[in-house]
């Protein structure tokens, strides 16, 4: 199979039948043999009726139903699970993303060997107060801590080949950081390509500012889960052996002086009413403790075998496993 396109979606009933055509279209004009599948995010519109009536015309057309919304990174991670095609393309449901954009992608993957392409929107429709400006702040950030040199991370419209997706675990909101952790998969070749981004025709956005938010606190996870996910010791042995030494140091000033005023007569107060003694004292704790709690509670958030199990209500022209 040539290409798989993944689409999630969330109450998306009138774009549907409309997306699937074009697809279909422009993969009947290139020849390509494909899969369309559907992750219906728990809608609450009727997106999954239609999508049963698009399954039962064409074979092509895949689908899968989440019992209630869980968000767009879960709804990614079991369409790439059932992804069968040599390269496989994700796109929003709501036509701002051109399926013509398709062939191109297709071949910077397969012609021109890319790992990730991923789509630019240079010229953009959305609200430039609730959408635009945080993207623009959350895509500076993301270049400036990842080193992606990507101008829209976040693209819905991106192409990937087959083991790309296979190699790396989204969960969470992580569907903003594919690259960042195929790049640490060792996917290194990621490009960009300049991308038509239609003005929606129905319905509405569902992302705004706390994207941004979100997103800030999930690069700062992906960051150091890349760097120092197999070897977390580095960090939190650096920063606890940091501060237990401030705090042992400090300590043995103040012993030190102490037992010095004692030998000579001098007045000094008790190191127990002095702050800097329970300074020293809070930061060897915090020391320790950094060996312990941040480090155990990571491994166990990163070995998690639940951090993926989700309840799939349907499946339509899917294969059980």
């Amino acid at each position: 199979m040539n290409i798989s396109v993944v689409i999630p979606l969330f109450n998306e009933k009138d774009s549907l039948i409309e997306l699937s055509d074009w697809i279909c279209k422009v993969m009947k004009e290139h020849n390509f043999s494909f899969e369309i599948i559907f992750i219906d995010d728990g809608s609450t519109d009727d997106s999954w009726q239609v999508i049963e009536q698009l399954t039962q015309r064409n074979k092509n057309i895949k689908a899968l139903k989440f019992q209630r919304n869980y968000g767009k990174s879960p709804a990614l991670h079991v369409g790439f699970a059932e992804a069968k095609g040599d390269v496989v393309i994700t796109m929003d449901a709501d036509l701002q993303d051109s399926p013509d954009e398709i062939p191109e992608l297709y071949n910077m993957i397969t012609n021109r060997g890319y790992d990730l392409v991923s789509g630019w929107k240079q010229k953009r429709y959305d609200n430039a107060f609730t959408k635009n400006l945080p993207s623009k702040l959350y895509n500076y950030t993301n270049r400036k801590i990842s080193g992606i040199k990507l101008h829209d991370m976040n693209c819905g419209l991106k192409a990937y080949k087959n083991k790309v997706i296979k190699s790396i675990e989204i969960y969470g909101e992580m569907h903003r950081f594919i690259p960042v952790m195929a790049k640490a998969a060792g996917f290194t070749k990621i490009g960009e390509k300049v991308v038509q981004h239609r003005a929606r025709k129905y319905g509405y956005s569902k992302f705004g500012w706390n994207r941004f938010i979100n997103g800030f606190l999930d690069l700062l996870t992906i960051t150091f889960l890349t760097k120092f996910g197999k070897r977390p010791m580095h960090f939190f042995g650096l920063v606890g052996t940091l501060l237990f030494l401030f705090g042992l140091g400090f300590a043995a000033y103040l012993g030190i002086y102490k037992l010095y005023c004692a030998f000579n007569h001098l007045h000094a107060r008790l190191i127990t009413d002095r702050p800097s003694f329970y300074l020293s004292l809070t930061c060897m704790i915090i020391g320790s403790m950094m060996f312990l709690a941040g480090f155990v509670g990571e491994l166990i958030l990163r070995n998690s075998s639940i951090r993926n199990s989700y309840l799939v209500d349907q499946k339509l022209n899917v294969e059980s496993q």
